[in-house]
């Protein structure tokens, strides 16, 4: 299978790297990296090691089988430009957060959804270190099964990734959506690690969090109950109790973080969620500050 992953940073540098064991792979990411995996491979390092030699670059292809979309939420605009004129079979989003899959949808080809667990973290050009092995979940956005979605679902296993094919996605994306809630703002405001929710007081912030973003959920027909999502919340901040969230490495690196499709996303509802307004709030506060945001 040809693929092409936009927007490779870490997650898509990783998956990436990964399917190119198997697959032809084209690498669209920044100039410095993408010129370093050209010149001497991609560079897997921490819980995978290889080198890889996906072909890398600054520009979409014109063809191929299928994009993987790896981008921040508030980057999606740009790769739908960007994505516009590449004839492929489908587009994978494997972004956090809610609404990706509707921005990508302008794009005339099919959409799938996915959600990944893997850890990743870009050390330097050409350089990808993987923090935590995990699955990749994903098939079409509203639900139900894609033929499409069960050959990409082989590709990814052929490469060695875990990989499901569920037919229960939008569940999965707002299980996941709680877990980014709970977990991503209260440890970029606090500067901690996961592990640091596991008790205490910010355990109880990101256990509201969640909660709150269970009952968004089930209020737009998704079955997702407290409990499977403080759960889900639980395994989440142990499996990767060493690591520091993706909205963490933003706050430290002074980026424009993803509360908008996160936290905010949750607090755009019908049903009271102070917790999760609270938490966009100062993240957005601190955006503004650093002249990241209007």
């Amino acid at each position: 299978m040809d693929v092409v992953v936009f927007g490779a940073g870490s997650l898509g540098s990783l998956i990436g790297g990964l399917l190119a064991r198997e697959h032809a792979v084209t690498l669209v990411g920044r100039e410095e990296h993408a010129r370093a995996v050209q010149e001497d491979g991609l560079r897997l390092t921490g819980k995978v090691e290889d080198v890889v030699h996906p072909r890398a670059s600054t520009n979409v292809p014109d063809t191929t089988d299928i994009v993987i979309v790896t981008v921040k939420a508030h980057d999606t605009p740009a790769a739908v430009e960007a994505l516009s004129a590449c004839d492929c079979d489908a587009v994978l989003s494997l972004q956090n957060g809610m609404g990706n899959e509707e921005r990508l949808a302008a794009l005339d080809t099919e959409i799938l959804a996915g959600t990944v667990t893997y850890g990743a973290i870009q050390d330097e050009p050409g350089s990808v270190r993987c923090t935590g092995l995990g699955e990749v979940v994903l098939g079409p956005p509203d639900g139900g099964r894609s033929a499409l979605a069960d050959r990409i679902g082989d590709a990814f296993k052929a490469a060695g990734i875990e990989t499901t094919v569920a037919p229960d996605m939008p569940r999965r994306l707002w299980e996941k959506l709680a877990v980014n809630a709970g977990i991503n703002a209260t440890t970029a405001l606090s500067r901690v690690p996961n592990g640091a929710l596991s008790d205490g007081p910010l355990s109880d912030v990101a256990r509201r969090a969640a909660r709150e973003t269970a009952r968004v959920a089930r209020s737009r027909g998704v079955d997702l109950a407290d409990d499977d999502a403080i759960a889900a919340l639980e395994s989440v901040v142990e499996a990767t109790a060493d690591n520091e969230s993706s909205m963490y490495r933003d706050v430290q690196s002074g980026r424009r973080t993803e509360v908008d499709a996160i936290n905010g996303h949750v607090a755009e509802s019908d049903v009271e969620t102070p917790a999760n307004e609270l938490l966009a709030a100062l993240l957005r506060g601190w955006e503004r500050e650093q002249n990241l945001r209007n």
